[in-house]
């Protein structure tokens, strides 16, 4: 069984209900609706798809809501402006035109505060640079660094500039108040930069009844600075290298991609890889050999999840994206990973209860986990340590528990009623176990589970082998 996940972003080239399943088919394990580019009726569709897909499938499917966040660009232009070194281009924020040298203007009033001079800016994914020579009250004047066609609506970087920025905005709200209404598993918070944000969006989505998990997109050298209290204060993180290409030196990405993979695991918490995976794939229908060497890079890492965007949001080749992905992820856990789970923080009992279980697994031949969890954690605390062979089967009363832990390395999660005596529950496991064709005769089940002891409840490990 494939342990790394897979998440596909949903789009024109691939929302229709017959995709989605084919989708499915093929290994997707999640679905990404980037709110940059969806409209609340749009997603409300493709949720329903998506579950209709999921009742199909038999199995749980994750939905993963990514807001826009606190996007800095450029606005419209009547026309391109072909922009040669050394010219200046003014940037206005708040309609103030000159009529000296070419402007744009810019949908963020406090760049004139934050920004100073020698202060570098990028445009359009970092095509465009500039330096600032003056800012005036409404008005940053800068220096073309690199020629380049400016275009209507660019998005801006400013590498290491700290911005003022709310971390939610009111678009944002909006859409996550819709995502919560339609039962969306997971919230990625774009550009997030400090533990704080992390906070202002728990309370937020708690005060709409949801218990969506939290994922920390990492996009800048704020980020990158505040990584492990982000990381301890998220649910999960992404490695969302599109931006954070821009805004740090490329050679640094590799570095601090690898960073976040082991920071992660070793604090618990779910990790993806995103952006430019099989990007040759949005119009090739193989990928490059640098492509399939980078996926494998992530897969050997033991990310937990490794994310498509444009490939199959608008690419012309969605399902033989997913089925490279799956095919390179199999392989590649065939031979072995980077071992960062040997060193997961493990402080609480019941994390020691499953490190005690996964050590029995890892001793055995054809041994499966199967870990009963209301909540998902104690399926959590299994998959945060790579055990070395054994699948991780969860077993939690609650769908929606089953959905986010479709983000989990190696956890496949099942919906199952729980008896009073904790024993006939793991029997009906283990029936589901052998109905489904998960497990065959000869294997040997490390269960984690509670024992009934006169009226009290202990958390025990049993080990069963299939007849």
């Amino acid at each position: 069984m494939r342990r790394t996940k897979i998440i596909c972003t949903l789009g024109p080239a691939s929302d229709s209900p017959e995709m989605i399943q084919r989708m499915i088919m093929a290994g997707t394990n999640i679905f990404r609706l980037n709110m940059s580019h969806a409209s609340h009726q749009w997603v409300r569709k493709v949720v329903r798809n998506i579950r209709a897909a999921e009742r199909d499938h038999g199995a749980a499917i994750g939905i993963l809501l990514d807001t826009q966040g606190p996007e800095i660009r450029t606005g419209d232009l009547h026309t391109d402006l072909q922009l040669e070194e050394g010219e200046t281009l003014d940037f206005i924020v708040r309609g103030e035109k000159s009529e000296e040298v070419s402007s744009v203007d810019v949908n963020y009033e406090g760049l004139v505060d934050d920004i100073s001079v020698g202060d570098v800016v990028l445009v359009d994914n970092g095509v465009i640079r500039f330096e600032v020579l003056e800012k005036f009250r409404h008005r940053v004047r800068c220096r073309v660094l690199t020629s380049g066609t400016l275009r209507s609506r660019r998005h801006i970087n400013l590498p290491g500039v700290k911005v003022n920025i709310p971390p939610l905005t009111a678009k944002d709200k909006e859409d996550i108040l819709m995502g919560a209404d339609v039962g969306i598993d997971m919230i990625a918070l774009s550009f997030c930069r400090s533990p704080e944000d992390i906070v202002e969006l728990r309370t937020f989505l708690s005060n709409q009844g949801s218990s969506a998990r939290i994922i920390a997109k990492i996009e800048d050298q704020s980020a990158v600075r505040n990584l492990e209290g982000i990381v301890r204060a998220a649910d999960a993180v992404m490695v969302a290298r599109g931006d954070l290409g821009v805004e740090c030196a490329l050679e640094e990405l590799p570095i601090i991609q690898r960073k976040m993979i082991k920071m992660s695991i070793h604090l618990g918490k779910p990790v993806i890889v995103a952006t430019h995976l099989l990007e040759s794939m949005i119009s090739s229908p193989m990928p490059t050999r640098a492509e399939v060497t980078d996926v494998a890079n992530a897969v050997y890492e033991q990310a937990d999840a490794i994310m498509l965007s444009g490939e199959s949001a608008m690419g012309r080749y969605p399902v033989e994206c997913v089925e490279i992905l799956d095919r390179v992820a199999r392989r590649i856990e065939r031979s072995g990973g980077a071992g960062y789970g040997n060193d997961v923080l493990i402080d609480r009992i019941s994390q020691k209860t499953t490190q005690a279980a996964i050590t029995l697994a890892n001793s055995l031949t054809n041994s499966r986990l199967v870990v009963f969890t209301r909540r998902g954690f104690m399926a959590g605390y299994a998959s945060s340590q790579r055990p070395l062979r054994a699948a991780i089967f969860a077993f939690s009363p609650s769908v929606d528990v089953c959905r986010r832990l479709t983000l989990d390395w190696g956890v496949t999660a099942l919906p199952l009623t729980f008896a009073e005596n904790p024993g006939q529950t793991v029997d009906e496991a283990e029936r589901t176990l052998r109905e489904k064709g998960l497990v065959k005769s000869g294997d040997q089940l490390v269960i984690v589970s509670d024992v009934l002891a006169g009226e009290f409840l202990y958390d025990s490990i049993q080990l069963r082998t299939i007849q």
